[in-house]
């Protein structure tokens, strides 16, 4: 079996340090803030005005005015600001969040990304993922390893309209991670029921596999700040 979402997610929590400042996009990226343990502090930052970003409510804690970016309910920590979603713009574009956790449609090997529209379908906007890519130090893609009819999503080309170029460089899908450099997804680790040849045969993209690639493993985690 491949990795869950929240396994995903989870794998993603690891890349982050006491401190950082970090942007969450929607989908799977929001289960990352659940996977941070206690003992570090990482504040998450919501473009539509809020750093200090919580876990999501238990039925005692919702507030229906409290959302994230994607209208999803959520939490402040102790601590927490809020503000305009111009000054929130000003911190990303400013380069002041370390890192941005977002989906995609589809990564390829230049390193460009296409997240926010599919042709003929409608969509809202792109939102503020052209500004997250084009501005935060560190950006990792966590997206299922093919589409729904089985094609691959890390590919020699993007496909689809551009959300940012030459800008990824860390991808967690559900069947490993990798990293990006040298004109190739580099296989770093791999989960542990998928195999080399599956990721091959799913990976359109020119693919780097060393002698020994690491097996993904999941302790349980420390309960979320």
């Amino acid at each position: 079996m491949a990795l869950t979402r929240e396994q995903m997610a989870q794998r993603c929590a690891t890349l982050l340090q006491d401190g950082d400042y970090v942007n969450l996009g929607i989908g799977i990226p929001t289960l990352v803030a659940n996977y941070v343990p206690t003992s570090m502090q990482v504040m998450f930052q919501s473009e539509n005005g809020l750093l200090g970003m919580g876990a999501f409510p238990t039925p005692d804690e919702l507030d229906p005015d409290l959302i994230n970016a994607g209208k999803q309910t959520i939490t402040a920590i102790p601590g927490a600001s809020f503000f305009s979603s111009a000054e929130s713009f000003a911190m990303i574009r400013g380069g002041h969040i370390d890192w941005t956790i977002l989906g995609a449609f589809e990564v390829d090997v230049a390193g460009n990304i296409a997240s926010w529209m599919i042709p003929n379908k409608m969509v809202k906007g792109m939102g503020g993922a052209m500004d997250l890519v084009a501005s935060a130090n560190n950006i990792v893609v966590t997206m299922m390893h093919t589409d729904k009819q089985g094609n691959a999503k890390l590919l020699n080309q993007c496909t689809l309209p551009l959300t940012g170029v030459g800008c990824i460089q860390k991808v967690v899908t559900n069947f490993g991670y990798f990293e990006l450099h040298d004109g190739a997804f580099h296989l770093l680790e791999r989960a542990a029921d998928v195999s080399i040849e599956v990721i091959q045969q799913y990976t359109e993209a020119p693919l780097s596999i060393p002698e020994k690639v690491k097996v993904m493993s999941f302790n349980a985690p420390e309960p979320a700040a």
